[in-house]
């Protein structure tokens, strides 16, 4: 039998669940469990996947949120069953290294994305490049987000930007909203890239940076790229994995 540890998001809504969780079931520590079952939605998925990922143990996500992209479908008959038959998918993160204006080093990871946004009225001046080269010079826009295969169907995929296969190997870059040039659409690149967006004016045109739900304002530029070194474990039903899920993504037609 399982060990399990459950990291339940605290809405009201869960607590007649917790509790009769937590009657068939007992509740390890994160350290000492097997496998961390996570209720809530993609949001809270994210927050515990960082905050536990350290014990270096698979998660089963249990979708009580909306869409639920991260998570399985919900269900709790028989917790030790569909864990014990789901299968294992391993994905790295997105690192990111931010410069604040005021010279101030700060760094984050990011599962889906790390996007770059105008924090007032003006638009955003940014340079993007890839190592030594340089992508674009100048885009006036909203901004920009450097996007994950796993992430590549959330924020990126709203803003029109290219679905990713799990397996290909590749990142997007999408602008948000280019005003010039006003047709940039962005760009796939190698996941062994690192990729540095540059504020080409910090004084009048203040921009943020943020690794999913990790915000660093008033940037000068950040550096990005994926850290291998960090493995994400996650466990998914035979019919629902995050791979299905993409593939459908893909095979959306857009109905006017």
């Amino acid at each position: 039998m399982n060990k399990f540890c459950f990291i339940i998001d605290n809405e009201k809504k869960n607590n007649k669940l917790k509790k009769s969780l937590f009657n068939k079931y007992k509740n390890y520590s994160s350290k000492a469990c097997k496998v961390i079952i996570v209720l809530g939605g993609d949001g809270f998925m994210l927050q515990t996947l960082k905050k536990y990922q350290k014990y270096n143990k698979p998660f089963y996500g249990i979708n009580r949120g909306s869409f639920g992209f991260l998570m399985n479908k919900y269900k709790t008959p028989n917790i030790n069953k569909i864990v014990s038959e789901a299968k294992l998918l391993t994905i790295s993160p997105l690192q990111m290294k931010a410069l604040t204006k005021s010279g101030k080093f700060s760094t984050a990871i990011a599962i889906n994305e790390v996007s770059l946004l105008r924090q007032t009225k003006q638009t955003a001046s940014l340079q993007v490049k890839n190592g030594k080269k340089i992508l674009i010079n100048k885009l006036i826009c909203d901004g920009i987000l450097i996007s994950t295969p796993a992430g590549s169907t959330a924020y990126n995929l709203s803003v029109r930007g290219p679905i990713l296969s799990l397996n290909s190997k590749e990142l997007a870059i999408t602008p948000i909203s280019p005003f010039r040039p006003r047709r940039w659409e962005g760009k796939v690149v190698p996941s062994s890239s690192l990729i540095q967006v540059n504020n080409l004016d910090t004084k009048k045109r203040p921009v943020s940076v943020v690794a999913d739900n990790v915000e660093v304002r008033n940037i000068k530029n950040v550096k990005i790229k994926i850290n291998n070194l960090i493995k994400f474990k996650l466990l998914y039903d035979k019919n629902n994995s995050l791979t299905k899920k993409i593939k459908l993504e893909q095979n959306i037609k857009i109905k006017n």
